[in-house]
């Protein structure tokens, strides 16, 4: 298992992106075959957990996944939970949000959508977009998505106090490795669909992202529900990373497979 604490936002710190190092690798300097080689048992280890997880039945998980666009929000999902029996894990994208959700608080959508006793739910994206893309392209006032850092900490830690544990990852890539993996898109036919207009004029606001994204890290980074600032150039050492996040996460939870009901042993099929 990799050291993930060197990747933990303390508390009350503040946080300089350019200080976090995307390209880094530390624990798998082998390379990428190494690393490779390695995740389908942390993949295993993972569904030990989610399985008890999802038989105790008593408490949740929730992974809150942010990045910039090309961060690999997809590839994380996709990579980290092979194997991974799909009954226990839902996903769920927030996009923009419909004039329905917008006539209600911006927290609304997000807390129905909240894991149930037994699962994992995964935010690809989530309700840190009312920091970022609200605040970066001037869609509220500053004095109103100022007030959301608090709001966020209080939902967060209510939904800790209720039963569910809370893991927010930063995929954090350079802006050259975006320019690498826009202009794939362009050139590799079966990347076409993924290509968006609107992804070039948020890469013409980067250093206004990396800022909210600096602001918000250090804001909302809590002991109840504390930010990863995953290093995410190299897909393999990301994947890896957040593996073995999750895993740590389940450990301390140490969820258990109920008692049965019945004595077993005395119970014979005829």
């Amino acid at each position: 298992m990799l050291d993930t604490a060197r990747y933990l936002v303390p508390p009350g710190s503040r946080v300089d992106l350019s200080q976090h190092h995307p390209d880094a690798k530390t624990g798998f300097e082998g390379g990428k075959s190494e690393g490779k080689a390695a995740l389908p048992g942390y993949n295993k280890r993972l569904n030990a957990l989610q399985r008890r997880l999802w038989a105790e039945s008593a408490r949740s998980v929730l992974v809150v996944i942010q990045a910039m666009d090309t961060g690999g929000k997809d590839g994380t999902i996709r990579h980290v939970f092979t194997g991974v029996n799909p009954q226990g894990v839902r996903v769920t994208n927030f996009g923009k949000p419909s004039e329905r959700e917008l006539a209600r608080d911006y927290l609304w959508r997000v807390h129905k959508n909240t894991p149930h006793d037994g699962i994992i739910k995964i935010f690809n994206r989530s309700h840190y977009e009312d920091v970022l893309v609200v605040r970066v392209h001037g869609l509220v006032p500053e004095d109103q998505w100022s007030k959301r850092y608090r709001h966020i900490r209080e939902f967060e830690r209510m939904l800790t106090d209720e039963g569910t544990t809370i893991v927010k990852l930063f995929l954090h890539i350079s802006k050259d490795e975006q320019r690498e993996r826009l202009q794939a898109r362009l050139d590799e036919p079966d990347k076409n669909w993924k290509f968006n207009q609107d992804d070039l004029g948020k890469r013409a606001l980067w250093d206004e992202y990396q800022k909210a994204y600096e602001d918000a890290l250090s804001e909302t980074s809590t002991e109840c529900a504390p930010w990863y600032v995953i290093p995410a150039n190299r897909k393999w050492y990301r994947n890896l990373v957040v593996s073995s996040i999750l895993i740590e996460s389940l450990e301390r939870m140490d969820p258990q497979f109920p008692e049965p009901g019945e004595k077993l042993d005395e119970i014979v099929i005829t």
